[in-house]
């Protein structure tokens, strides 16, 4: 087409121009590819890979599941929404003070995790959390692997205790005295076997395999675990707690 004769003649588009257009086009470009990457990603990747998808107990362990978990863990509402979203069912614990140890933020599991003996006891919703996922992915699964059936429940010493560390009269407060703290004793199988972490923590058959092998897969749910390689204090129970301090041992 002819440029009508009346237009000013057109200027050559300088050295600056030419590169600032190529920059922004080349940035138009990324953006674009950024979008369909982020697309593709939240389309096609595990949902436990990413932290923006809800945390679900019915997901396996995935590379967002830690940062998830603890979200959850700090959130008393969404603790709760995960629980109910994985059909574990629960009561709601109103808040008190318990001698001088308050209680907040506690349920009582009921349904849809392997039963605990003495049955339902007051804890805190990140602990009760914590038990779910460590049921669901690591008790069950180990279990079914190494004596090929399932767990019938899961014997304990108890959850909530007003103490010390040690029950000693000074030093720091213990996670059991605001229900943080659930001490394993044994597991009890479908079959009607009984492996105790005294009795078979050590040993080097299948029995002394599961318990030292549900030890280490609660390190992914709780903060602290402690077992029998921890000192004598724990030769006789798995502690397992959603406290201030992380130690898997």
């Amino acid at each position: 087409m002819t440029r009508p004769p009346w237009l000013p003649p057109l200027k050559p588009a300088s050295a600056e121009a030419l590169a600032f257009g190529g920059l922004w086009a080349f940035l138009l470009d990324m953006s674009l590819l950024a979008i369909g990457l982020v697309w593709a990603i939240d389309a096609f990747a595990p949902p436990q890979d990413l932290p923006w998808k809800p945390l679900a107990l019915s997901d396996p362990p995935g590379l967002a599941t830690v940062v998830k978990f603890q979200r959850a863990a700090s959130d008393p509402a969404l603790c709760r929404e995960v629980l109910a979203a994985g059909g574990i069912a629960f009561t709601e614990e109103p808040d008190r003070v318990a001698g001088t140890c308050p209680l907040t933020n506690t349920v009582r599991l009921r349904d849809g995790v392997t039963p605990l003996a003495p049955a339902a006891p007051v804890m805190t919703c990140p602990l009760a959390l914590s038990y779910a996922f460590w049921d669901r992915h690591v008790l069950g699964p180990a279990t079914q692997a190494v004596m090929e059936t399932d767990v019938a429940r899961v014997e304990h010493y108890g959850v909530f205790a007003c103490r010390n560390v040690y029950g000693r009269s000074e030093g720091r407060v213990s996670e059991h005295a605001s229900a943080n703290a659930l001490d394993v004793a044994a597991i009890v199988l479908e079959d009607g076997r009984r492996l105790s972490v005294l009795g078979d923590f050590n040993d080097a058959d299948d029995g002394g395999t599961l318990m030292r092998a549900i030890r280490t897969g609660a390190c992914d749910y709780f903060r602290s675990v402690l077992s029998p390689d921890y000192n004598a204090a724990h030769a006789d129970h798995l502690h397992l707690d959603y406290g201030r301090f992380g130690i898997c041992r």
